[in-house]
């Protein structure tokens, strides 16, 4: 039986036990999947490359160690992790990524603060002036809903990409990004009350 066959369970079992080509077969495996979901967040290729090889240096000590218990849940489990050490980089300098501008039909540069979502449009933000104050608040949200409130507005990914990234329904990440703007609209009305229309 050639090893490219063996599921990932098997894989990981043949690699515990000694097997380095198992390793290589995971990763050559899923590589592109978990690469993907990296750079979708992080769009600066040479980053995600060092979270990607971080992710498997992370699984490997914790496949050595003996605490891998994700039976047959590998790609989720690496996902986890890799979702993890994004969340890391971006704490760790202390500062939000960007929000990407775009050109609207009248060939106006648009923030993506124009954009933000609310039922009835009750949550408006303006431009200018207040991107600074937004990502404080955004920063203050849930680790759960701050991340949702990332990867949709900041690197407008669907919440399809959205739930396969963070391992959870689609419905699961709807509903953290309707509390994210629910608890955003509260301290817009507490902190900042005019910036409330």
């Amino acid at each position: 039986m050639s090893i490219h066959s063996l599921n990932d369970q098997e894989l990981v079992s043949l690699y515990i036990a000694g097997n380095h080509q198992a390793l290589e077969t995971l990763i050559r495996r899923h590589q592109s999947r978990i690469f993907s979901a990296i750079h979708m967040v992080m769009r600066d290729r040479a980053t995600a490359e060092d979270i990607f090889q971080d992710t498997f240096i992370r699984v490997i000590q914790t496949l050595k160690k003996g605490e891998y218990n994700e039976e047959g849940k590998f790609l989720p489990w690496v996902l986890r992790i890799s979702r993890n050490l994004v969340i890391d980089h971006y704490r760790r300098i202390k500062k939000m990524p960007p929000a990407p501008v775009f050109i609207n039909e009248e060939g106006e540069e648009v923030s993506v603060f124009n954009t933000l979502p609310a039922e009835n449009d009750d949550l408006k933000i303006e431009q200018t002036g207040i991107k600074k104050e937004m990502r404080l608040l955004i920063n203050q949200l849930p680790d759960d809903q701050r991340e949702v409130v990332l990867m949709r507005l900041y690197y407008d990914m669907s919440f399809k990409e959205i739930a396969t990234f963070t391992n959870v329904s689609i419905n699961t990440a709807l509903g953290r990004m309707r509390y994210a703007l629910f608890n955003l609209k509260k301290m817009i009305g507490e902190h900042h009350p005019e910036l409330s229309r």
